[in-house]
């Protein structure tokens, strides 16, 4: 394997969306650059070559694998293909960085958790939201115990980008996106989030789904000559909301509401913890707070010391209207993590950020989700993959 430095790494984005978007400048924050840039076309790649400054555009994904400069691939793509994507990678040598959720289904993040460890080849699962400064205090007390014994885990994940019926998004096509939507979509980071601060495993569910929208209207190309956009009714069988309780390890009980239909919502996770102590509550939408609940004195809302440096010495904040400006800035630590676990060169270290272990956890726990709604019982989560 080649000696890297920060100078010689080499790296490819696959994806010129907003995710691609939110890579690549993280990765130059961290004083990464990207080698090259492969879209669902040329035309698109080549503009995104031109907005981001990006040298290099690969006609396919083959191409990007043969290029010898490229040792690490990141996967910004729809749902559909990190599993064929990320495959190839690692079969190529190639170190990984996924978005989320890590696959379709389980049996493929399976053969992707299996195939990374058999490589000795570095890992990623995008959920970033770990990174937020007022997540990793949170992760700290209970980790410490400084709130007691776990009882509850509470919360919901909650947007409103799809409430229209006009709203269309590849997510909406489960060809592309998975059959599970807006909780594989969301629901996986509140997952990761709230397993990463817990230390806990969701080892059963049950859940209850809706979808109120039973057709959307998607944009087709219309005639040259119509002057008005053309449409075609969809019909929808994935989920607009989901309400799920939650078994985890040690007898802590949980529940999650999700929806992406919340008018005013524009990006609310949150949390609340409640244990034999205190209680924390975090809501994504006021980022920079935790507030702190007890039973026999003041509760306390605890700030961010360095919010107010990461607000103004951000570079290149390039977050959506729906997200906070600390945005961008949970994509810089969750690279720089990574890339300098990467360039020490010691894999036999536990990582300190969300690899495809995780990833292939979520999709055990949306898997049992998805039956779970689809039988209206109770489903255990397979989780003896994950004492391998």
């Amino acid at each position: 394997m080649k000696n890297l430095t920060r100078d010689s790494i080499g790296v490819g984005i696959v994806g010129t969306g907003l995710m691609g978007v939110a890579h690549t400048s993280a990765l130059r924050e961290n004083e990464i650059q990207v080698h090259g840039i492969l879209g669902s076309s040329v035309e698109k790649a080549q503009k995104f070559a031109e907005d981001m400054n990006i040298d290099c555009i690969y006609e396919s994904f083959e191409d990007m694998l043969a290029d010898d400069t490229i040792d690490v691939i990141h996967l910004t793509t729809p749902n559909h293909l990190h599993y064929v994507h990320a495959k190839a990678a690692f079969l190529a040598g190639k170190h990984v960085a996924c978005e989320k959720p890590l696959t379709m289904n389980p049996e493929e993040s399976r053969e992707l958790f299996f195939l990374a460890k058999e490589k000795n080849l570095v890992n990623v699962v995008n959920f970033n939201v770990r990174m937020y400064p007022m997540v990793q205090k949170a992760r700290s007390m209970v980790q410490k115990r400084e709130i007691g014994d776990l009882f509850i885990i509470q919360g919901s994940y909650l947007q409103d980008w799809l409430l229209f019926p006009n709203d269309w998004n590849w997510r909406l096509d489960p060809k592309m996106g998975g059959q599970s939507r807006t909780v594989g979509d969301i629901g996986s980071h509140w997952i990761d989030l709230v397993s990463y601060i817990s230390g806990l495993r969701i080892t059963e569910v049950f859940a209850d789904f809706k979808t109120f929208h039973q057709k959307r209207m998607k944009p087709i190309q219309s005639p040259s000559n119509s002057l008005l956009p053309g449409y075609q009714e969809i019909k929808i069988n994935s989920e607009d909301y989901a309400s799920i309780l939650f078994h985890f390890e040690n007898g802590v009980q949980g529940v999650l509401t999700i929806s992406q239909m919340c008018a005013g919502h524009k990006n609310k996770i949150s949390f609340n913890m409640n244990a034999s102590h205190s209680s924390l509550i975090w809501n994504g939408e006021k980022a920079d707070e935790l507030w702190v609940g007890h039973r026999d004195q003041p509760n306390q809302i605890l700030l961010a010391d360095s919010m107010l440096n990461i607000e103004k010495n951000a570079k290149n904040d390039l977050a959506p209207e729906f997200h906070n400006q600390v945005f961008s800035n949970t994509f810089k630590e969750l690279y720089g993590s990574v890339y300098r676990y990467i360039l020490a060169g010691d894999f036999t270290q536990k990582p300190d950020f969300p690899t495809f272990e995780d990833g292939h956890y979520g999709m055990l726990v949306l898997d049992a989700i998805e039956t779970s709604a689809r039988e209206k019982s109770w489903k255990k989560v397979c989780l003896e993959d994950l004492n391998y």
